[in-house]
């Protein structure tokens, strides 16, 4: 039986082993093989694993990428949860791992292998028991993975346990036969001491740190214009190694920006995995997957040569900036990590590693890009680089055949050889420019500008001109400082309107209401396997769960057992829109098991204005009148790992409102921990709930009463671009969740949509992160903001240090441009 399985495993071996191939060419693994890159699934799912089904999900979506934009994926690693988990070592004949994966690994490899890429596994380092059958039976088990299904990575962490002193043998031994199989084994080594084992590992964890954005790294160094500063902060591994791991860009909280993040992993560290991406990519927005796969497949294209780097002197090209290439070409990486714009002279010579003699053609890559011109070797270049952006420019003396447009900026969202060449040449609103098409060895006979024909193009160049009128003033540029002030008579409504417009849902959620809806299959898969798997709404962490008509889905304040209110916190519900209510309830979740009793009122409040808040009075309903009982409700352990089920009833509170109708804010002081429902009727018809939203941790005003406050009065342009947003920035330390901003415009209160570490929100894996420094809070530029005079201001709140220095700004993301559809044939 056993030589008939292995007999299968060595056909399977042959079928898939065209990737293998591929990928191979390098043999072992040194600091000078090309980089290779990869996904990993971490906060895809958490420690209780993947599924067979997901996983196929995930590789359709990565199979989209390569067959719509050509993008090249080496390793789709599955993290945590799959053989092991956190202090757990499984095998693949558990009935947990036969639940998770009903086919093995085997048909999640073969789709892997359709689109040349390979798997990778997480695992504990140990494993191999306490008898030689033991011990045996894990050393088959990973060389079988290698073996038989062409993994080509393992990440061995420490949350599993440490590998035993007595075992660092055997765990050389099982690398070594492994190897046998797949000669280009990655091993990474997540926090180990592997001892005398420690030379079969290919990489350390750098620094130790992970990249979930507000959750690990936050923007703890200053303020900026996106939640990704921290992470761009970053500087470079120590001795530029490159068998060391950076734990690639998270792509699934706080998205904006994430373009200019992993441009500095992929060519400025250029790791042994690079590009390097974990959570859920599938978050992003349709319009930004043209750039994933182009900073992909830019990166592929040139792995051969982006081993070799050089760092550049700090004091001309700003912090951590690197030249890699060879001596024709130089990828050149660079940064700003301010508020203004920077303005970099760049070498075209051996200062940047360029030795190659002859004329320099540079271009930009990033954040658009744009034909600089040709330069004399050993020319000056003056290069800006946008505040809180990266830069990516490429300078060579022996061009390739890669497309490019002269006279405006421009973005590559298709060039495949079997498919015609598709672009957006981009501007600002009114720019004029004269476009012609830079190809110096690839023949296009057609050229069509937004479905027109402009077969110009191809020759002499075309005169266009982009939508819209001409901005009046910069797109980013600063508003004001602001000075402190007496603290106003409106702080509660700033307060509260700041609390009703934010979010406290898990930061994936919010990363799903920034994207918008999707119109592609693969994308939408994928977001409904995460979205819908069983642990994500048993953890109780998105306000929809109180409006969708089911009584086991919940919202929750409490991450793994801790509450996460502030000050006891409060829900706020917004219903959108004042209307007319006749009664409002609410279902809540309380463990039998629970030893307080549920209140027999709950004591709230609702407004139209956020002024005028009239006392509202909930009363529990008797159990005879139809609660639910016996419920049965996770409970979620730390990391995400083994959870229980609980009996729970739902109870059930009501309130008449026809005497204080309209309504449109409500607000409920030590309201039940889980909510299941909130329901309202006018007479016996519920109301539609679609545009309800609510909020939960934020503490009632009266416990954090503002102490000081500073404002400032700036005007919003008339013409500002639809994607503008104000921001606020708090430099300096004032305490966590101690400084609040809003902003006032005539009557009204605009508070902040989104804060730079995020708001408190109860969340799918650790965090989010609270710092007590250096906030920023941001504000979308709306139609109702537009033209208008606004004042900014900033609350300190009770127990706030108040030595900060706030000022504001307006920017955009992404840049505004307009854009046309350029088509090649």
């Amino acid at each position: 039986m056993r030589q008939t399985i292995r007999s299968c495993c060595f056909l399977f071996l042959i079928g898939m082993s065209s990737a293998q191939q591929r990928l191979s060419e390098y043999g072992t693994i040194t600091e000078a093989t090309p980089s290779v890159p990869q996904y990993f699934s971490w906060i895809n799912n958490t420690n209780e694993g993947s599924t067979e089904a997901q996983t196929m999900i995930n590789l359709a979506f990565f199979e989209w990428l390569h067959d719509a934009y050509g993008m090249h994926l080496g390793i789709y690693a599955w993290d945590a949860g799959n053989i092991d988990s956190a202090q757990y070592y499984g095998s693949m004949q558990t009935d947990k791992f036969r639940r998770q994966f009903p086919g093995g690994f085997q048909h999640c490899a073969e789709r892997a292998d359709s689109f040349g890429c390979r798997l990778g596994l997480w695992a504990g380092p140990d494993g191999f028991g306490t008898t030689p059958e033991q011990e045996t039976a894990r050393v088959d088990l990973l060389v079988t993975l290698c073996r038989d299904y062409g993994v080509q990575l393992f990440k061995f962490d420490s949350v599993c346990g440490q590998l035993r002193d007595d075992k660092q043998a055997t765990f050389a031994r099982a690398m070594a036969a492994c190897r046998e199989y797949t000669p280009d084994l990655i091993v990474l080594n997540h926090r180990l001491n592997l001892g005398k084992a420690l030379p079969h590992a290919t990489t350390f964890l750098w620094g130790g740190a992970e990249t979930y954005i507000d959750v690990h790294m936050d923007n703890w160094v200053g303020t900026a214009t996106h939640n990704r500063l921290g992470a761009l902060s970053r500087g470079l591994p120590p001795k530029l190694q490159r068998l060391t791991e950076d734990c690639g860009v998270c792509l699934s909280s706080c998205l904006d920006y994430w373009e200019d993040d992993l441009v500095l992993q992929a060519f400025n560290r250029c790791l042994i995995l690079a590009p390097e991406i974990y959570g859920n990519p599938w978050l992003l927005r349709d319009d930004e997957y043209p750039k994933l796969a182009r900073l992909f497949n830019l990166h592929y294209r040139n792995r051969d040569i982006l081993v070799k780097g050089m760092r550049l002197p700090e004091a001309r090209y700003g912090p951590h900036a690197m030249a890699r290439g060879d001596g024709n070409t130089r990828f050149v990486t660079l940064r700003n990590l301010t508020w203004a714009a920077v303005t970099y002279q760049v070498r075209l010579d051996e200062e940047i590693g360029l030795t190659g003699q002859g004329p320099v053609q540079v271009r930009r890559y990033h954040p658009s890009e744009n034909m600089l011109g040709t330069f004399d070797y050993g020319n000056t270049l003056s290069v800006e680089v946008a505040p809180f952006r990266s830069y990516l420019l490429m300078a060579t003396v022996t061009p390739g055949s890669d497309i490019g447009v002269k006279g405006c900026d421009y973005e590559v969202v298709r060039d495949m050889g079997n498919k015609p060449v598709l672009l957006k040449l981009l501007g600002l609103p009114g720019d004029r420019a004269t476009v012609k098409l830079h190809s110096q060895s690839r023949f296009f006979g057609k050229a069509f500008i937004d479905g027109q024909c402009k077969d110009e193009l191809l020759t002499d160049g075309v005169d266009t001109t982009f939508p819209g009128d001409s901005l009046t003033r910069a797109w980013h540029r600063k508003l004001a400082d602001l000075t402190q002030t007496q603290v106003p008579g409106d702080a509660e409504q700033l307060y509260e309107a700041t609390c009703f417009s934010a979010q406290n849902n898990a930061l994936e959620v919010q990363s799903l209401h920034r994207s918008g809806p999707t119109r592609i299959p693969q994308v939408q898969r994928a977001r409904t396997a995460f979205f819908e798997q069983t642990l994500f709404w048993q953890r109780g962490i998105w306000d929809r769960y109180m409006f969708d008509e089911r009584f086991e889905t919940f919202f929750s304040v409490y991450h793994y057992r801790s509450d996460k209110r502030i000050n006891g916190g409060a829900l706020r519900l917004d219903l959108g829109d004042a209307m007319a209510l006749d009664n409002i309830a609410i279902h809540a979740l309380w463990p039998v098991t629970r030893e307080t009793a549920p209140p027999a009122t709950l004591a709230g409040e609702v407004s139209t204005d956020l002024i005028n808040w009239t006392p509202v009075l909930w009363q529990r309903e008797d159990p005879s009148s139809g609660e639910i009982t016996a419920i049965k409700v996770a409970n979620i352990r730390h990391n995400g790992g083994e959870h229980t089920l609980f009996d729970t009833d739902v109870k059930v509170w009501t309130a008449n409102v026809r005497h204080v109708s309209p309504i449109r804010y409500v607000r409920i002081t030590e309201a039940p921990d889980r909510i299941a429902e909130i329901c309202a009727w006018v007479g016996n018809r519920q109301v539609n709930r679609a545009g309800w939203r609510a909020t939960h941790l934020f503490a009632p005003y009266p416990t954090v009463q503002a102490e000081a406050a500073w404002q400032a009065t700036v005007q919003i342009d008339k013409d500002a671009p639809h994607n503008s947003y104000v921001c606020v920035a708090l430099d300096g330390i004032h305490g966590k969740n101690k400084a609040f901003a809003a902003l006032r415009v005539g009557a009204h209160w605009v508070g902040a949509s989104h804060r730079a570490p995020s708001f408190p929100c109860v969340v799918w894996e650790y965090g989010p992160s609270t710092i007590d420094r250096n906030n920023t809070y941001f504000f979308p530029v709306t139609d109702a903001l537009r033209g208008q005079q606004v004042d900014v201001v900033v609350l300190g709140l009770k127990g706030c240090q108040t030595d900060i220095k706030p000022h504001a700004w307006i920017t955009a993301y992404p840049v505004p441009y307009e854009s046309m559809a350029l088509r090649l044939e």
